[in-house]
């Protein structure tokens, strides 16, 4: 197997990225455009604290089919805002939802809880989300410290995006993207290895053998503290370009699920509201079943994979008083 071109999530055709951050503060905006005309969409929720925007549209008993973005937001339940620029600037292309007097862009959108590690009312808006739109580009992707993983801590260390890809027999591609900002720890506490690395492909992630010192910090980093409700989550976009319905798409996110689980211990907590959004673009003909089990199968590791990105690229960042050291920097 191997991974697209810049082996992240625009190497599914069609799909752009972009981030913005928010200016003197620790938080973001991440936007996943779909191609013209939209993408068929579905998510699954499983974190006990989610913040969450048009996820009921992406039932497969209800209505519309087509998304036009995803946006991920820091803010907690502030940062949904981020949407609103997104659906305005969509509207001003005329992309969206047909109706009588104009269009409805179909943005569903989620949050990740980064509030008070920058000063408390420096959070995404509107505007945030307009400008993560405005740079929205096919790839390579930013991954680290930007967009909605600006603010993110993931088990004790700097969280971040990441993102991976992955070609399957017969050419199809899955991908995904991720902002990885959990309670639990990413790192399997008795080696110093990221979980996530362990499902990666051939030369794609550096050996990491952590001395005592570096496995203690990591220790020390996820002990466990008592946090309040609700302030993490872990979310992701998974992508591919085969034809799926909205079932299929729910199915899909639900195999992203996987990924996070095999990444992240403990996931889906009563602190996190962890959520994966599924799109595809239609673009190759539906799968058969041996076909849609290998895209599930691929769609759980390319998810590992992009949190060890995600902490991979990440950089140690200092806000308020307060350090938050990256993976790197530590095992180095």
């Amino acid at each position: 197997m191997r991974t697209g071109t810049h082996n992240d999530l625009t190497d599914v055709p069609g799909l752009r990225v972009g981030h913005a951050q928010v200016g003197g503060g620790l938080s973001g905006t991440t936007v996943v455009v779909s191609p013209p005309g939209g993408a068929v969409g579905g998510v699954d929720v499983r974190g006990a604290a989610p913040g969450t925007r048009e996820t009921d549209l992406l039932d497969p008993r209800n209505t519309v089919t087509q998304v036009h973005a995803v946006v991920l937001s820091g803010g907690s339940a502030y940062g949904l805002a981020a949407a609103d620029g997104v659906m305005a600037r969509l509207e001003a292309a005329g992309v969206g939802f047909a109706v009588p007097g104009g269009v409805v862009p179909i943005v569903p959108a989620a949050v990740v809880f980064d509030l008070g590690r920058g000063p408390f009312d420096v959070r995404p808006d509107a505007a945030t989300g307009a400008a993560a739109y405005d740079a929205a580009r096919g790839g390579p992707v930013g991954q680290g410290v930007v967009g909605a993983g600006t603010g993110a801590v993931a088990g004790g260390l700097k969280g971040g995006v990441g993102s991976a890809s992955v070609v399957l027999d017969g050419g199809a591609m899955v991908a995904a993207l991720v902002v990885v900002n959990a309670i639990g720890s990413v790192v399997d506490l008795r080696t110093g290895e990221l979980h996530g690395a362990r499902v990666g492909l051939a030369g794609e992630f550096p050996p990491h053998v952590p001395d005592a010192a570096a496995l203690d910090e990591l220790r020390r980093a996820a002990a466990p503290s008592v946090p309040a409700l609700g302030t993490a989550t872990t979310l992701a976009v998974v992508a591919t370009d085969v034809t799926l319905d909205k079932s299929g798409c729910a199915r899909l996110a639900t195999m992203g699920h996987d990924g996070l689980a095999r990444a992240i211990s403990p996931v889906h907590t009563v602190l996190d509201g962890d959520t994966v959004f599924a799109l595809s673009t239609a673009a190759r003909r539906a799968p058969d079943l041996p076909e849609l089990v290998a895209l599930h199968a691929a769609a759980a590791d390319v998810v590992s994979r992009a949190i060890a990105h995600a902490l991979l690229a990440a950089t140690s960042v200092t806000s308020l008083g307060q350090t938050w050291r990256c993976y790197s920097e530590v095992v180095a």
